[in-house]
């Protein structure tokens, strides 16, 4: 019953925005949606984010500016349309009009940084069955690889995998090449992008937040993933959860996650036919949702979106500055993203016992982007 409620909340206020699924970004084969609750009263629930997609950027079009989304999938865009929220949620802690921080889902604690307040849950809605191994061990899914036969999906089963670009469908990650080339890519090489499965199991370990945000609040994890349709909730759980049960001790206020997973009673039927080459999201407080093309990275009129690096980075300095005289050892501030990144040295670690922990399980190396994107200068 929770699990349905959240999926009506979330297919409604998509029925919304599209003005009831006539405009031309309602189409779409993969919905995501986040919402938020206080315990599981579903009477207070919000729906805090909307996303769709189903593509990866073209590796033509990487950036070394932060500039570009490089991973249009909808769960993908949900966690950093989540991201956005999260920051809006920090910006309205530290305004100086009490009504707005008493409206903040965060609560400062003693020692310096944040938390979110006592039980504010969330909730992500997926469509269909995450993209990898999730969906590909789904026992109503037909994979689209002409040449899987059982045994090799078993061969592979709870095996890391990468997206195809400018393709649907995933593949076993190679044991070489961890780290892909800036100029191999722009050569023709094909961009490379970890699976939506293996992006969700990772969040069940670092959180939601990514590092940047990890300098001010703790860890933010998900309470529960509610499925749509090709959804054998057993299966997904292994695949979340125990690839990587003997990841060892954790750092204080991170913990792997034990999420909630459920499908829907009244699914939707799946989409047949080629996916939308544009993506949509929509935060709670933004009025209108954003298009991104998903082939570049941007916005359909070839600006930038608010969900890409650049845009977070300028986001998370402004905070800096205001608070690193409240946060313990926080020096000066990184002028390089990637440093910025480096310098959240907890997450980093737990980062680092996560890959180990599915290489040690035999389960593939996590492939990084080229290192160059990231190595961008904080330009207003």
């Amino acid at each position: 019953e929770f699990a349905d409620s959240i999926y009506q909340m979330v297919t409604q206020k998509f029925q919304e925005l599209t003005d009831n699924f006539t405009s031309m970004h309602a189409r779409h084969k993969t919905l995501a949606g986040i919402v938020m609750t206080r315990g599981l009263d579903i009477r207070q629930a919000q729906v805090i984010v909307l996303s769709s997609g189903t593509k990866c950027i073209n590796g033509e079009y990487i950036n070394d500016q932060g500039r570009v989304v490089n991973d249009c999938h909808a769960e993908i865009l949900a966690r950093r349309a989540f991201v956005h929220f999260l920051y809006s949620q920090l910006e309205l802690h530290l305004s100086k009009r009490r009504e707005d921080w008493e409206r903040s889902v965060f609560m400062r604690l003693k020692e310096g940084g944040y938390r979110l307040k006592e039980n504010i849950l969330f909730h992500l809605y997926v469509s269909t069955s995450p993209c990898g191994d999730a969906r590909l061990n789904s026992p109503y899914e037909i994979t689209t690889d002409l040449n899987s036969t059982k045994h090799i999906v078993r061969k592979y089963r709870g095996h890391l995998r990468t997206k195809i670009e400018s393709g649907e469908g995933t593949i076993p990650v190679r044991c070489h090449n961890a780290v892909q080339t800036w100029d191999g890519v722009l050569l023709g090489e094909q961009l490379v992008t970890m699976s939506c499965t293996d992006k969700i199991a990772r969040w069940n370990v670092l959180g939601l937040q990514g590092a940047l945000l990890s300098h001010f609040i703790e860890p933010t994890y998900l309470h529960s993933i509610i499925v749509g349709s090709l959804c054998h909730t057993g299966h997904l759980s292994r695949v979340m959860s125990h690839r990587i049960e003997d990841i060892g001790q954790l750092p204080a206020s991170y913990r792997h996650n034990q999420l909630l997973l459920s499908g829907v009673s009244n699914a939707d039927v799946r989409q047949p036919g080629k996916s939308p080459s544009f993506s949509v999201n929509w935060i709670v407080g933004n009025t209108d949702p954003e298009v991104i093309n998903a082939t570049t990275g941007k916005r359909t009129c070839g600006g930038c979106s608010r969900l890409c690096k650049h845009t977070f980075y300028v986001r998370w300095a402004k905070l800096y500055g205001k608070l690193s005289t409240r946060m313990p050892s926080h020096g000066d501030m990184p002028s390089v993203y990637s440093e910025a990144k480096l310098v959240a040295q907890t997450y980093q670690a737990v980062k680092q016992q996560l890959f180990k922990a599915f290489q040690k399980a035999g389960l593939g190396t996590w492939v990084k982007k080229p290192p160059e994107q990231d190595q961008f200068l904080l330009t207003v």
